[in-house]
């Protein structure tokens, strides 16, 4: 085996025991960074999850204030609102992170403007079904209110019938007061009720403040990347236009000098003309 083949096979094998980082493309421009490629992935496969969260919530939702509407059901969307609530706000942090990412290729570039609006879709749409989530439960807990039993002291305190012999009358008393403590049940129940459901309100309400903070602050970083790029990109036109302008130059100055030397050559073939006169006279005169 020559010395030539041994080289290629050392180099063949150290290539593949050591692999780039980056592996160039067409046009000497390279792949994204390994680092950029993970997170871009994490991101992506994370929204994926809230999208498919989204559209369950959307179903359970649904339920909610028809016959359908059962404690499991709202066990349910209050477990899809917590957790998509906090996969949002650790997608959110990822997507400030890769919306800063430093010395992005066009690729990358391409990559963080499809993310930034994919997570803008999947937020808004989140947003909207906590709010229906939030309409609803306060429309059930008006419907809850407005059955409560209003208590009169004529049914909390009832009065003795005075003509009743006296065992009539303690049973009297007795089926009054299981009547009196049988709605008081249900009413302790429906209040119960209406605290829980408030609760959630309120934790619903915080969330969307939450997230609302997350979206804005996500929009401001995505509007000064836009005005970054646009920065760069009137810098690029700058230099190709000066570069244009000093090319006319360039050419303009090549033409001149070409110019010149014509000049030069010709004044230079006059002399020689003059001065060979001047010699053929001198030597035959």
């Amino acid at each position: 085996m020559s010395f030539d083949r041994l080289s290629s096979a050392e180099q063949g094998r150290a290539g593949r025991n050591n692999p780039p980082a980056r592996s160039s493309i067409a046009g000497g421009s390279y792949t994204d960074d390994p680092d950029f490629t993970r997170l871009y992935q994490d991101l992506t496969n994370k929204l994926f999850k809230l999208n498919g969260n989204n559209q369950r919530l959307s179903g359970e939702i649904s339920h909610l204030g028809t016959r359908r509407d059962t404690p499991r059901v709202r066990e349910r969307v209050h477990e899809l609102i917590e957790e998509s609530r906090d996969l949002f706000k650790s997608v959110g942090e990822g997507v400030k992170k890769i919306q800063t990412w430093d010395d992005v290729t066009p690729t990358q570039k391409y990559h963080q403007q499809k993310l930034s609006r994919d997570f803008t879709t999947s937020l808004t749409e989140f947003q909207s079904l906590q709010r229906t989530a939030l309409e609803k439960q306060k429309a059930s807990v008006s419907t809850i209110k407005s059955t409560l039993p209003t208590s009169s002291p004529s049914s909390d305190h009832p009065q003795p019938l005075s003509s009743s012999p006296g065992s009539q009358q303690q049973l009297l008393l007795q089926e009054q007061e299981l009547t009196r403590l049988a709605p008081q049940d249900e009413v302790d129940f429906q209040e119960a009720l209406i605290l829980e459901r408030e609760e959630e309100i309120r934790n619903i309400e915080q969330g969307v403040g939450d997230l609302n903070v997350l979206f804005q602050q996500v929009a401001q970083i995505v509007n000064e990347q836009g005005e970054t790029l646009d920065t760069i990109v009137n810098n690029v036109e700058n230099v190709r236009d000066d570069t244009r302008g000093a090319d006319r130059e360039l050419r303009s100055a090549a033409r001149y000098q070409k110019n010149a030397r014509s000049k030069a050559c010709c004044l230079l073939l006059i002399l020689v003309v003059i001065l060979t006169v001047v010699l053929l006279a001198v030597f035959l005169g």
